[in-house]
């Protein structure tokens, strides 16, 4: 594709010219410089023709057997890894990430396995939690919504994609058509994967309008997108800023919106734990912190320790682990300047720094591996302050008096996606233990024990969510079928529906095969 052309949306099934006011470029982290291709920015006309196309999509999918739609996400797995070569050079040139291991063999990988894992829920139907009162003549399940806006987050360019990730696989596996909005960072590997899921639409004979793409729009017409009475519900990760602007107008138009947002990830480690195995905490933290360069929204961005000399050691051992390591590449100027700013925030807050800081590095989209400091007092001064989301390549160790200050401590933090604690093995910090996780336990949506938080397994008992601002509600997770499913779904409750007219979910198997009449005002087999 020439640089002078723009790259078409995709609406009802059609790559067509948008309809737009400006353009726009990815950039090479690697290089700092701006990608070939130009990408439109929409105005409303393109966003009111996805929204009537997702309308009329969501309507004939009422009526498609769930197992068609299962279909389609197991066609999609099969052609995204088909087309993995070049799905992982866009990649790399748009986000920096290691082509391998990182996006050709964990993250393409884990998307197409989220993408099967929900069409088996979506074929077994076990999702929709139907249930039956025969006694009352009650029967509810869930269903879909209608269409889903998808916003995709920056760090993960495959995995949570806005129309190959979790939110649009869990969005699709409910029933409902996705309009994905494309991540500025990574244009052209949406526009990849989305030519490969309109090929597994017409494939497996969806309506044309069950996956759209829009590449950006402007800030008043991505409210207005996710405020239209057309659209059923709303999937964002991304920063808080942006995030919490969308809810406010979506809360306003009381059209659900499912947020990841920020999270600093606390991890605990007590001094048991540092004696016994200090050396091995250090490789496992620096290992955390720096893999992906840190742009993991589980990276752990605060260590929380007991002063005295096992922190001591365990510090000046990450310092120069830090300092010796070249800082990687990170996915954005955007990123670069953001962590600039949270460090230099952080600073300004009272944190000392002990390696790294500074300015972004000029050639590249990188920043020094940066390593803070502080101490209880004045982070109960200003809990606030010091958990400033410094989102790369950085940490803040939190050394507390002792236990009861490190509780407090834990007790001013706010919402987080995970929580983890190192204590000793042979139990002899139990007490110490019991008194954190009580405090730490409500804070976040996942409890770790001598495990680092960066992986998030698609497994059916995870939760990727927690407390506000982790996610804008802790009810919800975004990782994890079925339950990531419900968040696109609305619960209907069937009264007194005569049989045949139930859903399928809800009938009784062995009666449907029999004609029913109304006897009396009951409804009756007429084997009777």
């Amino acid at each position: 594709m020439s640089s002078s052309s723009t790259c078409p949306v995709l609406i009802a099934g059609e790559w067509r010219e948008a309809a737009s006011i400006a353009t726009f470029q990815a950039t090479d982290p690697n290089r700092r410089q701006l990608l070939a291709p130009l990408f439109p920015v929409s105005t409303w006309e393109d966003c009111d023709a996805a929204l009537d196309a997702a309308t009329s999509a969501a309507r004939e999918l009422r009526t498609v057997p769930r197992g068609k739609i299962a279909d389609f996400l197991d066609r999609y797995a099969d052609r995204l890894e088909a087309a993995k070569d070049a799905l992982v050079e866009a990649a790399f040139a748009e986000t920096g990430l290691a082509r391998s291991p990182r996006l050709g063999d964990v993250e393409l990988p884990r998307t197409s396995n989220q993408l099967r894992a929900a069409a088996a829920e979506c074929r077994s139907g076990n999702w929709a939690m139907a249930t039956i009162d025969t006694k009352a003549g009650i029967r509810s399940c869930f269903e879909s919504l209608g269409p889903v806006c998808v916003f995709g987050p920056n760090n993960f360019p495959f995995a949570f994609n806005s129309v190959a990730g979790g939110d649009f696989a869990a969005a699709i596996a409910a029933g409902n058509p996705v309009i994905a909005k494309a991540n500025s960072s990574h244009p052209e590997t949406t526009r990849l994967l989305a030519e490969q899921a309109t090929e597994a639409v017409k494939e497996t004979g969806l309506p044309p309008a069950t996956v759209q793409l829009i590449y950006r729009t402007s800030h008043e017409d991505g409210a207005r997108l996710v405020s239209d009475p057309r659209n059923g519900a709303t999937g964002y990760t991304g920063s808080r800023a942006a995030g919490l602007a969308l809810k406010a107008i979506a809360d306003k138009a009381g059209k659900p919106i499912y947020l990841e947002l920020s999270s600093v990830n606390p991890v605990v480690i007590t001094p048991a734990a540092l004696k016994e195995r200090g050396n091995d905490l250090v490789d496992e933290f620096v290992t955390s912190v720096l893999m992906g360069t840190g742009q993991f929204c589980t990276n752990p961005g605060m260590v929380m320790l007991i002063e005295g000399e096992p922190a001591n050691s365990f510090i000046d051992a990450v310092k120069d682990r830090f300092a010796a390591a070249e800082p990687g590449t990170l996915l954005s100027p955007a990123v670069s300047s953001s962590l600039s700013n949270s460090v230099k925030a952080l600073c300004g807050f009272g944190a000392k720094l002990l390696t790294g800081g500074g300015e972004p590095v000029a050639d590249r989209c990188a920043y020094a591996n940066t390593l803070l400091r502080t101490d209880g007092d004045a982070f109960l001064r200003n809990p606030e302050g010091f958990q400033t989301e410094a989102f790369g390549n950085a940490s803040l160790m939190v050394v507390c008096k002792n236990f009861d200050q490190l509780a407090a401590a834990i007790s001013m933090l706010e919402g987080n996606l995970t929580g983890c604690v190192y204590s000793s093995s042979d139990g002899s910090d139990e007490d110490a233990y019991q008194q954190v996780a009580f405090e730490l336990t409500p804070k976040v949506g996942r409890l770790l024990n001598d495990k680092m938080p960066t992986g998030v397994a698609v497994s059916p008992a995870m939760n990727h969510g927690g407390p506000y601002p982790a996610t804008g509600h802790p009810g919800f997770t975004s990782v994890g079928v079925p339950a990531s499913l419900v968040r696109f779904a609305k619960l209907t409750s069937y009264d007194n529906v005569r049989p045949h007219r139930l859903p399928e979910l809800l009938q009784d198997k062995k009666s449907t095969e029999k004609t029913w009449r109304n006897i009396d005002g009951n409804w009756t087999h007429a084997s009777l």
